[in-house]
């Protein structure tokens, strides 16, 4: 596969799981600074990673949510958890994450893991009332 396939592979993938807004979004605000930046993320985070045959997007997302609580990275963890719900990964599963991370990553991590999730799905329960 060369580049502009891997890449093609990546946005749909992508699309997939965070869905067309938020790739939309991002692929309008490109710049020279962050083009070749989204353009890796694309074709190998995307392409290559999220494409591997195995394990399935639900596994990985859950996986991804777990590590992104380990790192304390906030603003990623809040698209993935939205974007966990695009692979079928169900409220109860994130939930078991997030208390296995309380072992794991420690209870302060959890705790902040905790309360973005909770406005995340409250973000997303007033959206789905309109």
């Amino acid at each position: 596969m060369n580049d502009e396939q891997r890449y093609q592979q990546g946005i749909a993938v992508r699309r997939a799981v965070l869905g067309d807004t938020h790739v939309d979004r991002t692929l309008s605000n490109l710049t020279p600074l962050n083009q070749e930046f989204q353009d890796f993320i694309s074709r190998y985070a995307w392409g290559e990673i999220w494409n591997r045959p195995g394990l399935a997007r639900h596994t990985r997302s859950l996986i991804t949510i777990a590590m992104l609580i380990a790192l304390n990275r906030e603003a990623e963890l809040r698209m993935h958890l939205r974007a966990a719900f695009n692979n079928g990964v169900t409220r109860e599963e994130i939930k078991e994450v997030l208390m296995q991370s309380a072992l794991y990553c420690g209870l302060p991590a959890a705790n902040v893991a905790f309360h973005l999730a909770e406005a995340v799905f409250t973000e997303m329960d007033a959206a789905a009332g309109e």
